[in-house]
């Protein structure tokens, strides 16, 4: 199966200027959904223009995920099925415009999905790759989400002052992308947030707009991070009754607290440092 089988190209309609890929997977490195909310907070909040799409076929077995019957606008009934549409987002006051995809990681032909994304990131002209993502972790939700940063390219992580990824074990696309890159000598980061792991399965919204104003100060562009307030503080009120319904729970969190502000520094440098320390990066390259 070649890239042109999956890949169909909308076209733009006109040049982007110095673009960003910006890419969020559901499954493995999605925790809560707070990364895919995240990038879909930030379609939603602007006008995008769609310029290619994988199609969804060849990847999945649709007894995981289904595809939805649905009635259009026109009260017609169809099917949609997994998302992974490449769209872009022109930002006229500000130094780049960003191109996204919020997909639906793949349960099979991984290395053709990867190459189709590749592809993608070659046509548009992008400068560089942040992926990012959330997982499980031990931080109380009563305080900020930590937003952590890394690349599998030395030179970069060294230069925008990142740590390397030290990992070894299962893997999701999002892995096997930032490899490729590192391959193909294209630029990537991978911006990770931190998700409290006994929150199951519900939302943290919070940790979306983490990435979300991370994502702002290192592309420069707005993202509405204070948009979705009102989310935060609904999900922040459930789990806080949940805390104190559980006196377990409550126990665990009070020592996740201690944890956390005992912490002197985070794993990743300022926002505003990291912002200036990308944009020389990429002025930097032929």
């Amino acid at each position: 199966m070649e890239v042109a089988d999956v890949l169909t190209w909308h076209g733009v309609s006109a040049p982007l200027r110095r673009p960003v890929m910006v890419l969020a997977l559901t499954g493995w490195f999605d925790a809560a959904g707070a990364a895919t909310m995240a990038l879909r907070h930030l379609t939603d909040a602007n006008e995008v223009e769609l310029v290619a799409t994988i199609d969804a076929d060849p990847f999945y077995d649709f007894t995981q995920v289904r595809p939805e019957a649905r009635f259009d606008e026109d009260d017609e009934r169809e099917i949609v099925w997994p998302n992974n549409d490449v769209v872009a987002i022109r930002y006229p006051n500000a130094a780049r415009d960003v191109v996204i995809l919020n997909g639906v990681e793949p349960h099979t032909a991984w290395k053709t999905y990867v190459r189709s994304v590749i592809a993608c990131y070659l046509r548009l002209g992008c400068e560089a790759m942040v992926t990012v993502g959330a997982a499980p972790d031990a931080v109380p939700h009563t305080r900020a989400p930590i937003v952590v940063g890394s690349s599998v390219d030395p030179d970069l992580a060294r230069s925008l002052g990142l740590s390397k990824p030290s990992y070894q074990g299962m893997t999701g696309v999002v892995g096997v992308l930032q490899t490729e890159c590192e391959k193909e000598k294209l630029p990537a980061v991978s911006l990770r947030v931190g998700v409290p792991y006994y929150l199951d399965y519900s939302q943290h919204p919070q940790s979306s707009a983490a990435l979300l104003q991370h994502l702002g100060h290192v592309l420069g562009v707005p993202t509405g991070s204070a948009e979705l307030a009102e989310d935060v503080e609904r999900w922040r009120g459930l789990h806080d009754e949940a805390m104190r319904s559980d006196p377990e729970l409550a126990r665990q969190v009070s020592g996740l607290e201690r944890q956390y502000d005992q912490m002197t520094e985070a794993a990743i440098p300022s926002a505003d440092d990291l912002a200036d320390q990308f944009q020389k990066f990429l002025d930097d390259q032929p």
